[in-house]
C-alpha cells in the first residue's frame, strides 16, 4: 500500500518570534505513528527578520516568495507541493496545530474540505477586536448568503483539504481575500466543507490585516466571484 502524505503549509511573513513554536506544535509524530509521511513547509513572504532562517534550522522546507501578500504565498506553495491531505495555517501562534489530526479524520471520513472555526469555538480574551469579530460574523453571514453555503467563520486562516481538491482550483487572489476567493471555488464546485470548531489565541505581535480596508477587499470578492458565477 503506497504510504500516503500530509502536508502542513505555514504562510510567514515576519513571524520570527512564532514560526518556531508553530513548527514544534505540529503533531508530526502521531501523524508518522499513523502511517503518513509528514512535510512542513513555511513560505517565506520576504520578511525583513530571521523567519525564514529559524525555519529552516527546524529543518523543515522554505519556500521564498518575494512579492508580498498571503494570496500569492499560498498560490505558490500550493503550486509547489503535492500529498494525499494539505493543512495550512498561519504562522503566529493564534491556531493551534494540535487539531491537525482531528480534521485529518474529517477528511479521512469523507469530506473535501474542513475549516477550524474560530467563531464557532473559543476565541481567546482579546484575540479579536470588536470591529473584527463584527467584520467577521458580517462577512461569514455575507458569504452563506450569496453562495448558499452555510460557513461559520469564512475569514478562517485554518483549512484542510483533500489533495484531488487542490488540483480542481485556479486561484488568483493575491492578499487576504485569499480565503474568500478559497471558499468561492469550493462553493462553486460543489464541495461540502466540514467544520471543527477551534481554540483561537490571542496575537502576540500586531496583526498585519487591515481591519476595514482588508475588510472591504474580501467583501468585494465574495460579490465579484458570485457575480462571475452567474455569468456563467
Amino acid at each position: 500500500m503506497k504510504e500516503q502524505t500530509v502536508c502542513i503549509i505555514l504562510p510567514a511573513f515576519n513571524e520570527e518570534p512564532t514560526v518556531a513554536k508553530v513548527i514544534d506544535e505540529i503533531p508530526r509524530q502521531s501523524l508518522i505513528e499513523q502511517g503518513y509521511r509528514v512535510d512542513v513547509v513555511v513560505v517565506d513572504n520576504n520578511s525583513s527578520d530571521c523567519t525564514g532562517l529559524i525555519a529552516r534550522k527546524k529543518g523543515v522546507q522554505v519556500i521564498f516568495e518575494p512579492r508580498r501578500g498571503k494570496g500569492r504565498a499560498m498560490r505558490k506553495a500550493l503550486n509547489a507541493v503535492k500529498a494525499d491531505y494539505v493543512f495550512m495555517l498561519d504562522a503566529d501562534y493564534t491556531y493551534p496545530a494540535t487539531y491537525i489530526c482531528d480534521m485529518l479524520k474529517l477528511l479521512q471520513g469523507g469530506s473535501p474540505v474542513v475549516i477550524g472555526s474560530r467563531l464557532n469555538g473559543q476565541l481567546e480574551k482579546g484575540a479579536m477586536s470588536w470591529l473584527n469579530l463584527f467584520g467577521n460574523h458580517l462577512l461569514t453571514l455575507m458569504a452563506s448568503i450569496l453562495y448558499r453555503t452555510r460557513t461559520t467563520d469564512l475569514c478562517t486562516g485554518y483549512w484542510g483539504l483533500r489533495g484531488e481538491v487542490i488540483s480542481n482550483l485556479k486561484l488568483s487572489a493575491n492578499g487576504f481575500q485569499f480565503e474568500a476567493e478559497l471558499f468561492s471555488q469550493l462553493a462553486r464546485k460543489g464541495y461540502h466543507i466540514a467544520e471543527l470548531p477551534i481554540h483561537y489565541r490571542r496575537r502576540t505581535s500586531p496583526p498585519k490585516l487591515n481591519s476595514l480596508k482588508d475588510g472591504i477587499k474580501i467583501g468585494w470578492t465574495l460579490i465579484t466571484k458570485r457575480l462571475h458565477r452567474l455569468a456563467d
